[in-house]
């Protein structure tokens, strides 16, 4: 089918969805979206097509509808919140509707699919037709709730419909018989039915939690009837995502589920949420439940709808096990201090280490640190501040050397660290990073031995970190490593393209030795051509400097797992070649740019300049 035919055929579907969510009338073609004809009128905004306040009502197959029709309704219905799918089933043979299962994957791709025409050499006399599904894909959803993101890809698929007897037997009616797995939804549609949360678990053997970025329903689930609060939780139980499991552990024992019933959770007058477990809780109790809680907390914390200020755990007898507060929750945080003050550091044009006063509306002048990093006895080329902002790590003026240093007390240079061999200056070593643990992360770029290295406590024997993916002509451009010292966000350069990539950090201990190793990179930004820069922003989510082929530039939130939305974007900057953003909101972000030299961006402002030449802006990490 050309493109002409495609074009008006998607025309025709944005057209029938448009008048469905104006103006519903009473000709509207089988397979549209339709609105319910009580209630109250709900203003619609136009420009934000994957707006969560939209609803979608499926409409069941009319008789004697032909076979488009019947193809076109189901791929409609597939975007609905229809209970149990129950209207998306009626375009289906029973024995089709058995064995679809909705709930176990979700296909995304950029535009809802195209229906292409059935192919005109098939056998008219032959007793279906195959109408060709395409797109483009650009991830998959498992039953797990993961995203995984994917190049984007040329999607081809089929669904085959054929004619059996009507329920009353007096005639035929089409129905699908085969069809791809799972739902199959445009973006648009998978942002306005599904919003993304994080769930919390512990990392390995350390008493502080790590993201696990998952989709839930934005309403009740068509499958389960949950609620997105239970719907959470319940995805909370079920475990870490395939890819995140062997870096962290779950207190839940094995098999904990919400007792058999409850679809719907909230919390009381008092903001206490009670949560009832089944019987593979029953006798939990002490530190072991306390930090089931600690998991819930944080998991709850992440869903704007609720407030929820402490959970209550029952059992299968809906006794009491253990209740825990946000208060006392906060001390498992991998950042304990974002409630204080994130203070921003630069590199001036000297080779000085800066501190930036965030506060005020209008830029502060820049303050020099206290110690030789300060002074510029070591002048810089990068920098890391630690997480506690007591010490600082940096690469010497030309990439050779990695030295670390007090920021809080004066003193003499210390020996560095770490030196690299790379004969050119951009050969040599990347920024560093610091991890939750005090740890400090480096990448040397020398083509001839590439390798990422890893410095317990900042000072110790420099580690070769194990990176069995790393092939031949590839090396680490950069890296910034996650508070939680788990997961590891890299720009990797093979050939001509630099893209993002997330690892998972997994430390062993054998025979007294540790070994550390950065293994199964996901790409994070796998639209993204080029990526330039990268700082982490929250527990889950990274600031990231790139640009699609063929594109402009872009500074764009992304997702750890490589999810994104439409207001991501922040607003346009020339030529950034540097980035660093907070943990929290409250802070602006603070970049370089080759015009305007070091700029901040403050919550509800433009780009301001800082500082008119400057390089390497971070914050503690």
């Amino acid at each position: 089918m050309g493109a002409d035919s495609r074009a008006e055929r998607a025309g025709r579907r944005r057209s029938a969805r448009v008048l469905v969510l104006a103006a519903c009338g009473g000709l509207l073609a089988t397979g549209c979206a339709t609105m319910p004809d009580s209630g109250d009128v709900q203003q619609v905004k136009g420009p934000n097509t994957g707006d969560s306040q939209v609803r979608v009502y499926a409409v069941a197959p009319r008789e004697n509808a032909d076979p488009k029709e019947i193809v076109d309704g189901f791929l409609e219905a597939m975007t609905s919140d229809d209970p149990g799918f129950a209207t998306a089933r009626k375009y289906l043979t029973e024995k089709a509707a058995q064995n679809w299962k909705p709930e176990e994957s979700i296909t995304v791709l950029t535009t809802a699919p195209n229906r292409d025409q059935a192919d005109r050499n098939a056998d008219p006399d032959s007793p279906g037709r195959s109408f060709p599904l395409s797109g483009r894909k650009i991830a998959t959803v498992d039953a797990r709730h993961a995203y995984q993101p994917v190049s984007p890809a040329e999607y081809l698929q089929s669904i085959h419909v054929v004619q059996q007897p009507t329920a009353k037997g007096k005639g035929k009616e089409w129905r699908i018989d085969s069809l791809p797995p799972g739902l199959i939804l445009g973006e648009a549609d998978f942002l306005r039915n599904y919003r993304s949360v994080n769930k919390y678990y512990f990392a390995s053997g350390e008493n502080w939690v790590v993201a696990d970025p998952v989709y839930i329903r934005q309403r009740q689930d068509p499958v389960t009837r949950m609620d997105p609060v239970t719907q959470t939780v319940r995805a909370l139980l079920e475990g870490p995502t395939n890819w995140l499991k062997p870096a962290v552990d779950s207190q839940f024992p094995s098999g904990t589920e919400l007792k058999s019933g409850v679809t719907s959770l909230a919390p009381d007058d008092q903001s206490t949420l009670r949560v009832p477990l089944n019987d593979k809780a029953d006798g939990i109790g002490g530190e072991a439940c306390r930090r089931m809680a600690v998991q819930l907390l944080f998991t709850l914390r992440d869903l704007t709808s609720v407030n929820v200020e402490q959970v209550e755990l029952l059992d299968s007898h809906r006794r009491f096990l253990c209740r825990l507060g946000q208060g006392q929750a906060a001390e498992f945080a991998a950042v304990r201090n974002t409630s204080g003050k994130e203070n921003p550091y630069f590199v001036d044009e000297h080779g000085k280490l800066m501190m930036l006063v965030v506060g005020g509306k209008e830029p502060n002048a820049p303050i020099q640190v206290p110690g030789p990093l300060g002074k510029g006895t070591v002048p810089l080329g990068s920098v890391a501040v630690d997480r506690g902002e007591t010490r600082a790590a940096g690469t010497s003026e030309t990439g050779r050397e990695l030295v670390v240093s007090s920021i809080t007390t004066e003193g003499e240079p210390l020996p560095p660290v770490l030196t690299s061999r790379a004969v050119r200056p951009e050969d040599r070593l990347s920024a560093p990073s610091w991890d939750g643990k005090g740890d400090l992360w480096v990448a040397d770029r020398d083509p001839a031995a590439p390798q990422l290295w890893m410095v317990p406590g900042g000072t110790g024997q420099p580690v070769k970190v194990r990176t069995p993916w790393l092939d031949d002509g590839a090396r680490i451009e950069s890296l910034r490593v996650s508070a939680d010292g788990v997961r590891i966000a890299m720009a990797v350069t093979r050939g001509d393209h630099t893209t993002l990539q997330i690892g998972r950090v997994q430390r062993q201990t054998n025979d007294e030795e540790t070994v550390v190793s950065v293994l199964d990179p996901q790409p994070a930004a796998p639209r993204l051509e080029s990526v330039t820069a990268v700082s982490w922003a929250g527990p889950s989510r990274l600031l990231v400097v790139g640009k699609e082929a063929g594109g402009v530039q872009q500074v764009r939130y992304l997702q750890t797992d490589g999810s994104t939305s439409t207001t991501a974007v922040l607003p346009g900057l020339n030529g950034v070649t540097s980035v660093a953003a907070p943990h929290t909101d409250a802070a602006p972000v603070v970049a370089v740019s080759g015009d305007d030299g070091i700029v901040r961006l403050a919550p509800g402002t433009n780009w301001q300049p800082v500082a008119k030449k400057g390089s390497s802006p971070v914050y503690p990490g």
